[in-house]
């Protein structure tokens, strides 16, 4: 069984997509129609703006959402997937590619919750910090304990698991794990605390914006963030997508699940590699691809 993976936040590029754009007609209706939804050029930023300028969060999710869905459409009558999944953002391109959102639809979600993010972020001084090295259940003990808000957010791979939360608090939480062990424990450069309560007033948003948007049956099952479990059901999924703003992304668990359910073959919709890297780490057996037209 074939398996379709989507990258989340942090693998964007400069140049994003313009190959898609230059090469693919339909892919180019698809850009230009993006920037007509979102009211901006997003295609500009794209495919000539900066690093810097591709690390904002309203421009970075719409922009790896378009990269990873138009790069699925693109593919054509070969995009045959028998189970999808997404980082984070990610999930919302699978749901795109899976049939349970429409691009337009699922764009406009992409946009609400990256700036509901953003301003949840500006709200409250927060952050993420990577720990490598250490076993999930001593990483959740130290948050537990720790003073303040500070969560698993990510668990990666076995081994790498990111926690979110308050800055005073991750910072406690890091130098307790660097005791306890952990190979790293460090601060990630991101603008918030992502997956964690600390996101609660975008999650609000984002839910008015879920509930008033139709979801339709999708053409196979998405294993989502927040339990790592196979769906189909449209009024779960919606549910399963608001949870995941304050949860955990489950991304070990969810290789874990899909192989359980028989996955044999591993392809990466959008930009970059990293979740290859990562199921790679959880599994070494199962061949990967990164897709293209």
């Amino acid at each position: 069984m074939k398996a379709y993976v989507f990258p989340g936040q942090g693998a964007q590029f400069p140049g994003m997509g313009k190959d898609l754009y230059e090469n693919s007609a339909l892919a180019k209706d698809l850009f230009e129609s993006a920037n007509g939804i979102l009211g901006f050029n997003i295609t500009k930023t794209m495919f000539e703006g900066t690093a810097e300028e591709l690390k904002q969060t309203e421009v970075t999710q719409p922009a790896i959402f378009l990269h990873s869905v138009i790069l699925s459409k693109a593919i054509g009558e070969n995009f045959k997937p028998d189970m999808v999944a997404g980082h984070s953002l990610g999930e919302f391109s699978a749901l795109v590619a899976n049939g349970a959102l429409s691009f337009e639809d699922g764009l406009k979600l992409v946009h609400k919750r990256a700036m509901a993010m953003q301003e949840a972020c500006e709200a409250q001084e927060s952050t993420m910090a990577a720990v490598l090295g250490l076993e999930d259940h001593v990483v959740e003990e130290v948050c537990e304990s720790t003073s303040g808000i500070v969560v698993a957010a990510n668990y990666n791979c076995p081994g790498q698991l990111v926690i979110s939360g308050e800055i005073d608090a991750v910072k406690a939480a890091c130098e307790t794990l660097k005791e306890k062990g952990a190979k790293r424990a460090l601060l990630l450069p991101v603008g918030g605390a992502f997956h964690s309560p600390l996101m609660a007033p975008a999650r609000e948003t984002l839910a008015e914006a879920i509930e008033k948007t139709t979801f339709a049956n999708p053409i196979c099952p998405v294993y989502q963030n927040v339990n790592a479990q196979s769906v189909t059901d449209p009024s779960v999924i919606k549910v399963n997508l608001v949870e995941q703003l304050t949860s955990a992304v489950r991304w070990t668990q969810t290789m874990q699940n899909m192989i359980n359910d028989g996955m044999t073959y591993y392809t990466e919709v959008g930009p970059g590699k990293v979740l290859q890297g990562l199921i790679k780490k959880v599994d070494r057996r199962f061949p990967t691809e990164s897709a293209s037209i």
